[in-house]
């Protein structure tokens, strides 16, 4: 199924809204470039409408708040709402102030979501409406690990559920649940986490899988997270001596952008609770 997913994209090549944040829009719209989609970037309130309305997903990110964005965030979100388009709701740092928080909190309040990606900070910061999070990184008391793997399993599925959409938990473990079935996915290097934007991009590129496969939301939104830990992985396997972050961002995108359905196969590692 994931590489089915994966294909669909490249057939599809799914044109996506991104209103993102300016310090990694660049690389957002290259990994989606490199998966086989089409991005488009605009926040302007008078903008978002006709440019979501051309599109056939949209991707939220609230990294880099101002209200001119926040107005287009819900403007362009209550459109494709109409449309019948998926959105992804990225809350970088939610918990981290009270802006991006409420910003976040009333996305999801007012418009339907398809999905939520976010490190398990950000995500327990929305289910309990404040929490701690380290600038825009998880704070390490939240971390999943095989030790809190079934308790944070349980409370991904309950939230999804609750929110009838799809809950993404990235880390060093990823959790992708329903609400009644959640992928525990295992792709990854640590040293990702020493680039900025690795998150937003698979924001970026989970849209665009959620966008070409409709019929199948949870297992694109999977399928998104073990092509980019698999990327990581990949990436990281072709560094050479003298090469730094840079240049590892650059080799994971080339790894998106050239990954078949034969290596993803290979290369996934999750199991299914």
């Amino acid at each position: 199924m994931m590489r089915e997913c994966l294909e669909n994209v490249r057939k599809s090549v799914p044109l996506v809204h991104n209103i993102t944040n300016y310090v990694t829009v660049n690389d957002v719209a290259n990994v989606i470039l490199a998966c086989g989609g089409s991005p488009i970037m605009s926040d302007e309130a008078e903008d978002v409408e006709d440019i979501t309305s051309v599109c056939g997903g949209l991707n939220i990110n609230i990294g880099t708040l101002h209200k001119t964005s926040i107005e287009g965030m819900f403007r362009a979100g209550k459109k494709a709402n109409e449309l019948g388009h998926p959105i992804l709701l990225d809350p970088v740092g939610a918990g981290a102030s009270s802006l991006r928080t409420n910003t976040a909190l009333g996305i999801m309040k007012e418009l339907k979501l398809t999905a939520i990606r976010g490190n398990i900070s950000e995500i327990k910061t929305l289910a309990m409406g404040s929490g701690t999070t380290k600038g825009v990184d998880a704070d390490v008391a939240d971390a999943v690990t095989e030790e809190t793997l079934d308790e944070a399993v349980k409370f991904v599925k309950g939230f999804a559920a609750t929110e009838e959409c799809i809950i993404a938990v990235t880390g060093a473990i990823d959790l992708v649940s329903d609400g009644e079935k959640c992928y525990v996915i295992r792709n990854g290097r640590p040293e990702m986490g020493k680039i900025t934007g690795t998150g937003c991009q698979l924001s970026g590129m989970m849209t665009a899988y959620l966008t070409a496969n409709p019929r199948n939301s949870l297992e694109a939104a999977a399928a998104a997270v073990c092509v980019m830990g698999l990327a990581g992985e990949l990436g990281w396997s072709r560094m050479q001596e003298g090469d730094g972050n840079s240049t590892y961002r650059n080799r994971i995108i080339d790894a998106v952008y050239n990954m078949t359905g034969n290596e993803l196969e290979k290369g996934e590692k999750y199991e299914l609770r």
